[in-house]
This record gives C-alpha cells, structure tokens and sequence, in this order.
C-alpha cells in the first residue's frame, strides 16, 4: 500500500513517525506494507528525510497510479475539500483527521466513497487518540443510541480545570492556556464551543446514520462562566464542564453544546485539564465510556494510521463508516425539561426541571443560568 500524506504540520508528521516507527507491527496488522511515497506541503523541510519525497503539486500524487491512500491533515475545508473529493473520484481511498471536513462535507464524501467503491475514514476526527467513532459503528452496533455526553475540547477543559481548582478567571487561565500551546492566539474555535460543536455533529451522525448539521446545534462557550459560578457550583457540590450532548426521546432528537454543571456520581466529574471523554448510552449496552488523550501528536497520529490499517485490510470494498444524505431535523432544545443552575446577585440554586425558556423568564435578571447534565 503506497501512502500520500497531504500536510507535514503537527499530525501528518505524526502519522509518519508512527508508520516509520512501528512498520513491522503495522505490516503484520494490515497484511501488507505501508510506504509513505509522498508528502504534499507547500513549505520546504531542509534536512528533514521528508524532503527526498515532499511534493508540491497535488496532481503528482492524484496521477500516480501506485497511490492508493491519501492521508489528510491539512485542516480546513477549502484544499482539503477539493484534494479529499478529488482523490475518492479517482478511486484512491482517504484518511483523515479534519473535524470540519467531516463536519460540513462527511455526507458527500462518504456517497462518493461508496459509489467509486472506496472508503473515507476519520477515527481521528474527534476525540483525538480515542478510539469512539470506530467503536461506535462496530462494537455498538446492536444498540440504539440514546445518548452521548463529552468532553471533547481539551483547551476549555484544561481552562475550566485551572478556574475551578485555583480559583483563577477566565482571562487569567486563558492566557496560561496560550502559553502552554494548548490555546490558540485567536482561541474563538475552542473557547466559544464551535470545536466541540462539530465533533457532536459527527457522532451524532453516526448515532442517527442521518446527517446532523452543525449549524443547526445550538452552541455556548465557555466565555461567560466566571470565577464566581465556579465558587458558587462548587459550593452546591458540582463542577462545570463544557458538553457537547446528544439525546433521543422517542421521536425527538436533541443535540447541543453548552456549559454545564456535572455532579460527582457522573464519570465526567473527574475528567480534568487536556483530556476528553466521551459517555454513550445505548439501550442494550447501557452507559459507555471513552477516555484518552483528545488531541497531541502522536495519539491523534495513531489513530489516523488505525485508519489506515482498516482500509488497506478491506481496500478491495467499502466498509460503512459513517451516514447518508437524509438530514436528521433536530428539536428544539431550549424545550427539553431539565433542572438549571442560577445564579444571581446574593444567592445560587438548583432549579426543578424545566424548560429553559421558562428559567430565562422567570429569572431574567439572573448573573448566571446553566443547565444541570
């Protein structure tokens, strides 16, 4: 199996350090070799032995009958769109661990995948080296999933994290978060929840096997929570992550992403700084869950290379990974009932369950108001 790797940044080095490092673990898995013939970038790597197979040149590897995998890490929907797309049509299988690809384009590439018999993987694409979405559509298989709980950004829970144990604002912990490297410059994609946005849409397509558009996800950051919620939450005996949630109810579907108070007996309490989890809930397996490392080098690498593995041991036929055109309308989910955290200038409570419409009226001049998971 020759392999093209489009983009040398973080994650395409990562992946091919792994496929260097462990090749005779990986050939004896996948039943073959693994070669890495060229490396798309558009920036030069002196000295670096990926220079002796960089190119600059995306026709280089789409015209190259021995590609037969493309592996993407470039980020972004604009090249990478067009290289992905471009590649399946040619018959070339994908890998990739772009969350906003699969976000807003994952309904068509996978249709193009199958017509042209040819898969389109993206294990990496949320929860970084945690292996959820592939145990998602195999090992849950028999289940209906009911719903699914996560953590899914670990620069907002490393931030939350700091704010709840040292007793810091947002502000303070932010700018520690940028130095460390786990927050960009422009932090908006993590801090105002459109990372863990897209990565619910994802596993909420799988759960359907309908499309779930992000931007049909009513999203909330974290910039608003403030040292005083984090006080206050922790007195009435909660900690507040950033969620992002799926839920069936019958024939409603609810997804969203927002702030939220955890209590002890959740598996999410504990999860704190850069790690994610992830809690599923189908109707025979009961609550499952998901932890790891959500992002870094190599474990994000090693999941893109387990992608890998599974295409070059099925390369001959498509395996169904993923879900089709039919969009999955969502309910409104300020009308699921469900109990608040308020609070105002002299007190802080737990409401009984009910909508948040209804908590927003009745408690309009409210400092704070965040739903109880």
């Amino acid at each position: 199996m020759k392999v093209a790797v489009l983009g040398y940044g973080t994650i395409g080095s990562g992946v091919v350090e792994v496929l260097k490092n462990n090749a005779a673990l990986i050939t004896a898995q996948a039943g073959e070799d693994i070669s890495v013939k060229y490396v798309l970038d558009l920036r030069e790597f002196p000295g670096d032995p990926v220079e002796e197979i960089l190119v600059h040149d995306v026709n280089t590897i789409l015209d190259d009958p021995e590609i037969e995998l493309v592996v993407e890490t470039m980020g972004g929907t604009g090249a990478a769109y067009k290289f992905v797309k471009a590649a399946l049509e040619a018959g070339k299988h994908a890998a990739t661990s772009n969350k906003a690809l699969v976000a807003k384009y994952g309904s068509e590439l996978l249709d193009i995948a199958r017509k042209h018999g040819t898969n389109f993987q993206f294990e990496a694409s949320v929860g970084g080296g945690i292996p959820i979405i592939r145990a998602m559509y195999t090992s849950m298989l028999g289940n209906n999933i009911l719903g699914i709980n996560g953590i899914l950004n670990g620069t907002t829970n490393f931030m939350l994290t700091k704010m709840d144990r040292e007793n810091r604002d947002y502000d303070d912990v932010l700018k520690e978060a940028q130095a460390l490297g786990y927050a960009e410059r422009d932090p908006s994609a993590d801090v105002e929840g459109f990372d863990t946005c897209r990565k619910i849409a994802i596993l909420a397509s799988i759960a359907t096997g309908k499309f779930v558009d992000f931007e049909d996800v009513p999203t909330r950051g974290i910039t608003d929570i403030a040292k005083e919620d984090m006080e206050a939450a922790k007195a009435l005996g909660y900690s507040i992550k950033l969620l992002g949630t799926f839920k069936k109810d019958g024939e409603k579907v609810y997804a969203s992403v927002t702030p939220a108070l955890v209590d002890p007996s959740s598996a999410l309490y504990p999860v704190s700084d850069v790690f994610n989890a992830v809690l599923v809930d189908g109707d025979m397996s009961s609550e499952l869950m998901f932890y790891g490392s959500g992002a870094g080098k190599l474990p994000t690498a090693s999941a893109v290379v387990a992608d890998v593995i599974e295409i070059t041991k099925n390369k001959d036929h498509t395996v169904f990974a993923g879900w089709g055109f039919e969009k999955q309308e969502l309910s409104d989910a300020s009308s699921e009932e469900k109990c608040f955290f308020v609070r105002t200038e002299s007190d802080a409570f737990i409401t009984e369950k009910m909508t948040e419409k209804a908590v927003r009226a009745r408690y309009s001049d409210a400092a704070q108001i965040i739903p109880v998971a």
